[in-house]
């Protein structure tokens, strides 16, 4: 029941994050939906994860695709790659999750947008011609913008969801017998 608040908040989120502008003075947007996946990562299993991953980057793919003379700039298919990299990154920190120390997720969350921002940025430049990779301050503004947002907003992204789960009955997943904690 969780997998599917967890789905029906990620497909909230990137709605809403379209409706919210640009934070100044970096004209970095508010990536919600990457937080929300994150913490479906430390509490689904590998298996939920995956396809949570599969679905988010999918949804991601689908709304972000942009078209320049009849042919997508972005494929659809690398956001469900970079998020399964990040979430089984993530995944690997669940220990601490479940000892309660979220704070390590939260820097995670915060790091991982601005990863997902940067890659976007280099993928959208490798598809471009001429190749050129220029980081000036407006770029870096949006990529570190991006995820010192995500690293202020995760805590309480984190609270409510933690919030939701226990209300729903929501055990999070707990290594099988024989995997490391």
């Amino acid at each position: 029941m969780f997998f599917g608040v967890l789905v029906s908040a990620i497909f909230g989120a990137l709605i809403l994050q379209h409706f919210l502008g640009a934070v100044p003075p970096w004209g970095a947007r508010i990536f919600l939906m990457p937080i929300i996946f994150f913490y479906g990562a430390l509490s689904l299993s590998t298996n939920l994860m995956l396809v949570l991953a599969f679905i988010s980057g999918l949804m991601w793919d689908i709304l972000h695709i942009q078209w320049v003379e009849d042919t997508g700039e972005l494929g659809v298919g690398w956001s469900v790659l970079m998020y399964a990299i990040l979430g089984a990154l993530v995944s690997g920190l669940r220990p601490l999750f479940l000892r309660g120390r979220w704070e390590v997720h939260c820097l995670f969350s915060g790091l991982a947008t601005a990863t997902l921002v940067a890659v976007e940025y280099m993928m959208l430049s490798l598809r471009r011609e001429p190749l050129r990779f220029e980081f000036s301050n407006l770029i870096w503004g949006r990529i570190l913008g991006a995820g010192i947002i995500a690293l202020v907003l995760s805590p309480f992204v984190f609270l409510i969801l933690g919030y939701i789960s226990r209300l729903i009955g929501h055990k999070h997943h707990r290594p099988e017998r024989g995997e490391e904690v």
